[in-house]
């Protein structure tokens, strides 16, 4: 047993600790995922560079995968195409090949409104109960969602085309993709954009409260306003920053990677004892503290321990009489295959608001 111990604690910390260190580099280049409709018949598609789009597609799908992989800092890692009959009558197909998909956003280019409603349903779904963390790009839904962008923007000239909202998700979903996990990418440029119906100030301010994402004219180019997604009714688990776009591009990472990491080298290869579990906070500890190297999460904010609270309530719920034990025997207590842990952290914002008073 002890030997286990010994051999298991480097090899589950290292792992943590590499995943830690290369999370960085994972976080610049997103994955997009598009579903197209086409007559061409095309196989579900992984793609690397614009080089590799099927020449069979036609001018609008080429145009559109084209335009997601300009990104923004970098471009998107893959583009996943799945290519569905022009006729179909919904996205059933499509949506059932990407579960098994590792795509981070999702855009459907020319979806029509009354389909969106049924791809927020599949995100929340796939969010909340797969534990996916994927998210989409949606024209004009109102879906109140940390998991779903809401573009807004219309009357987007490139060119000599003009596009509608639609029709640009793809791009923007590329270009949050191509965001770096340092930064983020509110005020992003979009060169190729020539111009963009373009509110005043305070009804862009309006857009970014109801949890819009639009991008704007500021005279001199097109860029971004500010990165948010669609959520805008807070609750005690989730306040302001389940709004920014890139702080949920970091929790998800976060998220991901501690639940796949413990799935393939911890989950049933330790007996859950009190030492073991210690093992697993350490790793995360490491984990947490090569993100802090990384300025994803802020410096010295990271303690992760066991959540004897919960611990608690475990034993009690299995007819325990916790309230004679000593706190030693409460770490020590045997919770079955289950392990109670508790993370505190701070996720960095990236710099979008400067305060300057000049005083002459």
């Amino acid at each position: 047993m002890a030997t286990s111990v010994r051999m298991g604690s480097p090899s589950i910390e290292i792992v943590f600790k590499e995943l830690g260190i290369a999370a960085i580099t994972r976080g610049d280049q997103g994955i997009v995922a598009l579903i197209l409709r086409d007559a061409a018949k095309i196989e579900p598609l992984k793609l690397r560079n614009v080089t590799e789009i099927p020449k069979e597609l036609s001018d609008y799908n080429k145009d559109q995968i084209a335009k997601a992989f300009m990104g923004y800092q970098t471009t998107p890692r893959f583009i996943y195409v799945y290519v569905q009959p022009a006729e179909a009558k919904d996205y059933t197909d499509a949506l059932n090949y990407l579960r098994s998909v590792p795509f981070d956003w999702l855009a459907i280019p020319g979806i029509a409104k009354a389909d969106t409603e049924a791809i927020v349903t599949w995100i929340k779904q796939m969010r909340d109960q797969e534990k996916k963390r994927v998210k989409a790009v949606l024209p004009n839904t109102k879906a109140d969602y940390e998991g779903i962008v809401n573009f807004t923007s219309t009357d987007i000239k490139v060119g000599d085309k003009k596009y509608n909202t639609a029709d640009y998700c793809a791009r923007i979903a590329g270009l949050i993709a191509g965001t770096p996990l340092r930064i983020g990418c509110s005020f992003a440029p979009l060169p190729e954009v020539d111009d963009v119906l373009t509110p005043p100030r305070d009804k862009r301010d309006e857009a970014v409260d109801n949890g819009e994402f639009i991008i704007f004219n500021d005279g001199e180019k097109v860029k971004v306003n500010r990165a948010v997604n669609s959520f805008t009714t807070m609750v005690a688990e989730k306040l302001e920053s389940f709004k920014k776009i890139k702080i949920v591009e970091a929790m998800d990472l976060i998220f991901s990677d501690i639940k796949k990491t413990a799935e393939d080298h911890y989950l049933g290869k330790y007996p859950n004892t009190y030492n073991n579990k210690c093992l697993l906070i350490t790793a995360i500890q490491a984990y947490f503290e090569s993100l802090e190297m990384d300025q994803i999460v802020a410096l010295g904010s990271t303690n992760v321990s066991l959540d004897l609270a919960k611990q608690i309530n475990h034993l009690r719920r299995k007819g325990v009489d916790v309230d004679k034990m000593s706190v030693r025997d409460l770490k020590n207590a045997d919770t079955g295959s289950h392990v109670y842990l508790l993370a505190k952290t701070k996720i960095l914002d990236a710099i979008e608001d400067i305060h300057l008073d000049i005083v002459i």
